[in-house]
């Protein structure tokens, strides 16, 4: 198997975990410093960078606390080149279940997150 396959894996491992938990600081290891999120779902557009938007996930109540399940899913990892990826996955926080489209690159040694564009649906319960 492509070592980078593995490789985004794990990172996704990471990114999973961190979402889960409300977890920053493994999100900080995952996101690029510059990178973007980017959501239109409601018909405007919700953008941060990481300075804004590590705060809103500081805020948010953890799923781990509330002992949501897990829905976490990697739907497919697509290679641009040796350091350019882009991976489709899914997740739920709370009512909403979330496809995730992550932009990676690879840089000093790690891939990283350079844009996080998602789209979201309410769970049937919360609709």
């Amino acid at each position: 198997m492509d070592p980078r396959y593995q490789e985004i894996v794990a990172a996704l491992e990471i990114y999973f975990d961190g979402l889960y938990h409300s977890d920053t600081k493994r999100l900080a290891r995952v996101f690029h410093p510059q990178a973007i999120y980017a959501c239109a779902t409601e018909g405007t557009l919700t953008y941060h960078t990481m300075a804004s938007y590590f705060p809103v996930v500081d805020a948010r109540p953890a799923p781990a606390g509330r002992n949501e399940i897990r829905a976490d899913r990697i739907v497919s990892i697509q290679f641009a080149g040796p350091v350019t990826a882009i991976a489709t996955v899914n997740c739920a926080i709370g009512p909403k279940a979330f496809t995730d489209l992550l932009t990676f690159v690879k840089l000093d040694g790690r891939w990283q997150i350079m844009a996080k564009v998602f789209h979201f649906d309410l769970t049937p319960e919360a609709a």
